[in-house]
Parts: C-alpha cells; sequence; structure tokens
C-alpha cells in the first residue's frame, strides 16, 4: 500500500505581504520550493502540502530564536490534526531551522505517526556518509538556531562547523538585505551571484580547514543551491556530496513509515506510562 505523506509549511506570507508569492495554479507542486530537486522522491507515495500558520512576523522571514518559537508553537495544532486525522503515515515539517519538531515528535509518537524535519534529516544523512559535517547557512542568527539544533540532537562530534554566508533574509529592518530567490533566479539564468560564490569559498573552507567531508545548508532559503554548490566543488576537485532538507526529510519520513515506527516511547513518553524510569543518564 502506498504511504501517505503530509508536509507542512513552517509559515505562509499574508496575501497583502510584499513578500508573498502568489502561485501560478493551486497545484500542490508549485507550492513547494525547489520541487524539481526531489519531486521524483514523491512519486511512490501520495502526498499533500499544508501552508503552515500566517507568518505572525508581518514582513520577516523567521531567523531569530523568538521567531522559531513562535511559529514551532504555532505549527503544533497543524500537527496535532493530522497525526489525529489517521489521514497520514507520516509528517514532514518544512522550514531548514525545524521550529516545533521535539513537540511535534511528541505528538506524533502520541498516535504513532512518525514526524520528520528538515535539519534533523539532513544531520542524521550527513552522519552517514562521512565523518563530519558543516552547516553553510545564511546569516549570524540563523547560524545560532542551527548551532543550537547540533547540540539538541547530539550531533556535536559529528558536526566540523557552522560557516555564515552573510545573506541575511528581507525583513523591515534591514530594506537592502539580499533576496536569495533573486540571486536563485540569476543563477538559473546563467548569471553570476555572489551569494552562491560565498557559499562555494566557504564550503571549501570547510572542507581544507574544517575537516567537513559534506555539506549540509541551513536555512531552507537557500536549499536551491544545493546541486549548483556540488557542481563547483567538484570543478574544483572536491567529491563532497552537497545535502538540502527536503529531499531528506521526505526520504527519512519514507523510512520510518516502512519500517512502521514513529519514536521511541521512551525518549517521547506518552502521559501516564505504563512504566516509567528513576532515572536518567546522560
Amino acid at each position: 500500500m502506498r504511504k501517505r505523506l503530509l508536509l507542512i509549511q513552517p509559515y505562509t506570507f499574508a496575501t497583502d505581504s510584499p513578500l508573498y508569492v502568489p502561485p501560478r495554479d493551486a497545484s500542490r507542486e508549485v507550492r513547494l520550493i525547489n520541487f524539481e530537486d526531489y519531486g521524483h522522491l514523491l512519486a511512490d507515495v501520495d502526498w499533500d502540502v499544508h501552508p503552515g500558520p500566517i507568518g505572525p512576523f508581518g514582513d520577516s522571514f523567521v531567523e531569530t530564536r523568538e521567531e522559531f518559537a513562535t511559529v514551532g508553537v504555532l505549527r503544533l495544532p497543524i500537527v496535532r490534526e493530522a497525526a489525529a486525522s489517521g489521514r497520514w503515515d507520516a509528517i514532514v515539517l518544512l522550514g531548514g531551522g525545524d521550529p516545533g519538531f521535539a513537540e511535534a515528535r511528541e505528538i506524533g509518537r502520541q498516535h504513532d505517526v512518525p514526524v520528520v524535519a528538515c535539519a534533523h534529516a539532513q544531520m542524521t544523512v550527513a552522519a552517514m556518509l562521512g565523518n563530519r559535517f558543516s552547516v553553510i547557512d545564511v546569516s549570524e542568527a540563523h547560524n545560532m538556531q542551527m548551532y543550537n539544533l547540533v547540540v539538541q540532537y547530539r550531533f556535536t562530534d559529528r558536526a566540523a562547523s557552522v560557516r555564515c554566508i552573510d545573506a541575511p533574509l528581507p525583513r523591515p529592518s534591514r530594506p537592502e538585505a539580499c533576496h536569495v530567490q533573486a540571486e536563485q533566479a540569476a543563477v538559473e539564468a546563467g548569471r553570476p551571484s555572489a551569494v552562491l560564490d560565498r557559499a562555494v569559498a566557504e564550503a571549501e573552507a570547510a572542507i581544507e580547514e574544517d575537516g567537513a567531508d559534506s555539506i549540509i545548508l541551513g536555512c531552507s532559503a537557500i536549499y536551491w543551491m544545493r546541486p549548483h554548490l556540488e557542481r563547483r566543488l567538484r570543478d574544483l576537485g572536491w567529491e563532497v556530496p552537497v545535502l538540502e532538507g527536503y529531499g531528506c526529510a521526505i526520504e527519512m519520513a519514507k523510512l520510518l513509515a516502512n519500517l512502521g515506527v514513529s519514536a521511541s516511547g521512551l525518549a517521547f513518553p506518552r502521559d501516564n506510562p505504563r512504566r516509567w524510569r528513576r532515572r536518567k543518564t546522560f
């Protein structure tokens, strides 16, 4: 039987926001960024995409701890409804900083529905590919979210570094900020991109100076870089895999659904568990 996956966006801009991008049509494929890079991974499952909550910060992308925490809380009722519905075999939380992931896993565990997220999936896959990975990310604030996730997910012994390409996302306090979608359009049109050039430079430094043997991308706004960055590194002689979160998370969701597992009942205990542990060790 084909598995059923629900993909949930971290948030959506209101229709009156200058950052809102109206879809060309109502298809689910259009509602997902860079679908051509990972859409083949969804060919063997039934799936849909939820727009997530309306972004609570107006015309700002999510980068700070406060913003991630707020968006994570707003996404939890969507996860709860989806997990309790019985319609889905797994839930994929989109977005690079994994807002609400731990809490969503707890909800999913209550209904035996696996919940996966992009940063966690990338780190897990990267740990399978080599000894150490580095994160290429957009801004100082977003870097610290990724740093915190490395610690929270217990990947400190596998992470070589988090490197910043200084491409903060637009917000009213930064009207001059580079819009990474414009950089993507430039690259796809064959024009130069300073942002991609910085990503290449930082990835090469991560390899040579930090000891990374795989690269993951932090913010989902730069997931489009994956094939371009990998190709540029190969042209420089580095046979290094570059990962992005959507593809890794989709494959992780399919794996857990096919195995028939969601999360450990000891790591994510139900309310009033039948047995409880007297001591939690480190």
